[in-house]
C-alpha cells in the first residue's frame, strides 16, 4: 500500500462532516479524499465513475439510509468497503449495518485517530467497531436489558437512550431542558426522538404517549406530566 493510497468517499447530508473528514485525510501519505456525496443516488453514481477503497456512509441519510447504501455496495461492488457512521450507539442498528455488508462502524464525534484506524483496518479486509460500540455490546452481552431497554408486544426495540429521551418527552421537557438533563446536544435529542417516532409509529407525542402507556414503557403517572 506504500504507493496505492486508500481511496475514501464520504456520503452524509450535511456538508460540514463531508469537509471535516476531508480535513482529517489531508496530508495523510497512505490515505485520500476520493469525493463527498449527499444521499445514495450521489454516491452510487460517484462509485460508477471513480475508483473507490473505502465508503463512509452517514446511517442517516434522507430518503434511502445507509443501511441500503451498504447493501447496494456489497452487491454492485463488493471490492469496496463500508464504514457506517452514526451519532447513535444503537446496538440493533449495528446489527443491520453488518448484515447490509459494512466492514466498519465509527460514532461521528470519533477523533482523528481512530477515522483513520478505521479506514486502515478495513481496507486491508479487517472488520472495526468504535470503542464505545464495543463497550456497549460488550455490556448487552452481560446485561441484556442494559442497552436494548424493552422489545413492545409490536415487536418494537428501543435503546436505553431512547426510552429515557421518552420518559422525558412524556414528562413534558423540551428538547433543550432534555439535551442539558442527558449532556448530550439538541440534535441529538431530535435524532433520538425522530427514531423514536418512526419505530412506534406514531405521529405526535399525544399519540407516542399513549403508544408508550399501553405497552408498558412508561406508567400512566409519568404519562400525565
Amino acid at each position: 500500500m506504500a504507493s496505492e493510497k486508500i481511496k475514501v468517499l464520504i456520503v452524509d447530508d450535511h456538508q460540514l462532516m463531508i469537509d471535516g473528514v476531508k480535513s482529517i485525510l489531508e496530508g495523510e501519505e497512505d490515505v485520500e479524499f476520493a469525493g463527498g456525496a449527499v444521499n445514495m443516488e450521489e454516491g452510487l453514481a460517484f462509485l460508477d465513475n471513480h475508483e473507490v477503497d473505502v465508503v463512509l456512509a452517514d446511517i442517516n441519510l434522507p430518503g434511502r439510509s445507509g443501511i441500503e447504501v451498504a447493501r447496494e455496495v456489497k452487491q454492485h461492488y463488493p471490492e469496496v468497503k463500508v464504514i457506517a457512521l452514526t451519532m447513535h450507539e444503537d446496538i440493533e442498528m449495528v446489527k443491520k449495518m453488518v448484515e447490509a455488508g459494512a466492514s466498519g462502524f465509527l460514532l461521528k464525534r470519533a477523533n482523528m485517530n481512530d477515522v483513520l484506524d478505521a479506514i486502515r483496518t478495513v481496507a486491508k479486509g479487517g472488520k472495526y467497531l468504535d470503542r464505545d460500540v464495543q463497550a456497549m455490546m460488550m455490556e448487552n452481552i452481560s446485561n441484556p436489558d442494559a442497552s436494548v431497554a424493552l422489545k413492545t408486544d409490536e415487536e418494537v426495540t428501543l435503546t436505553r437512550r431512547e426510552l429515557e429521551i421518552l420518559t422525558l418527552v412524556a414528562k413534558e421537557y423540551t428538547n433543550e431542558r432534555i439535551a442539558e438533563k442527558l449532556f448530550i446536544s439538541e440534535r441529538t435529542v431530535e435524532t433520538h426522538r425522530r427514531n423514536i417516532f418512526s419505530k412506534t409509529k406514531t405521529k405526535s407525542v399525544v399519540g407516542l404517549i399513549k403508544y408508550a402507556i399501553r405497552n408498558g414503557l412508561i406508567s400512566d403517572e409519568e404519562g400525565e406530566g
